[in-house]
This record gives structure tokens, sequence and C-alpha cells, in this order.
């Protein structure tokens, strides 16, 4: 068992929103904090525009890959943060939940999809904030 704490980003596709959050987590917190991402019905292939926009940032996702949503996953988990992904998500006692709403990069240029990694970003740290008290 790991003494640090986890969250599991969830969205419908897992090609977008939630692999934009578990990239700034990894870049921001480091080892800190286990990251994980899921969808309910994921995609084939990470959102292209999502992998450009974190470039532009220098973060860095073209490894991600979207994944089906587990219980296990849920259960293994700290924090769960769903996007629009309403009820598919299993919920657990005693689990810390938040829905994010965020709009969906899918079909977005990459003009549209700049302030949702930018709003993804500012919600990340604070929940690093929130996770890892000084």
């Amino acid at each position: 068992m790991s003494d640090k704490p986890s969250v599991l980003f969830v969205c419908v596709h897992n090609a977008g929103r939630s692999q934009m959050a578990a990239g700034w987590l990894a870049h921001l917190a480091g080892d800190a904090i286990e990251v994980r991402s899921a969808g309910s019905a994921p995609a084939e292939t990470i959102n292209p525009v999502a992998v450009r926009a974190m470039a532009e940032v220098g973060v860095d996702i073209t490894g991600a890959r979207p994944k089906i949503l587990t219980t296990e996953a849920v259960q293994d988990s700290d924090a769960v943060i769903t996007m629009g992904c309403g009820d598919a998500c299993p919920f657990f006692p005693g689990k810390r939940y938040e829905d994010w709403k965020l709009a969906d990069p899918a079909g977005q240029g990459i003009e549209a999809v700049r302030p949702i990694r930018d709003e993804i970003r500012t919600r990340v740290e604070k929940l690093i904030a929130d996770l890892l008290p000084a």
C-alpha cells in the first residue's frame, strides 16, 4: 500500500479532458500523487488537439492511451474527479468525489482547447493544494 494520495480522472472518452488533467497532475505533483484516468466509453486514441495544447505548455501526453473505467480503479483512488461522465461512475462511500464542469474539447480547434487546458490546470493546482498540505 502506498502512503501517497491517488486521483482518478474520468470522462466519457478518456481522450481529452481527463488526459489533460492527468498530464497536469503528473507534471505539477511529480510522483507525490498517483495519477489515473479512465473513460466510461473510451475512444480509440487520445485527442490530437489535446496533445498539441498540452505540448504548447511543455506537458507531453503523447504516451497516454484511453482506458476503460473499472470499479477497481475507483476503489483504489482517494479522489475521483468526473468530467461529464454522468452516472457511469461507480460510487463508493468514503471517497472524495468532484464533478468538474468543463467544455468538451472533442471536435474543437486549438483556440477552443487552450482555455479548457488552462482551466484544468487551475483546478489541478487547487486539488494538489488540498491533497498535499504544506
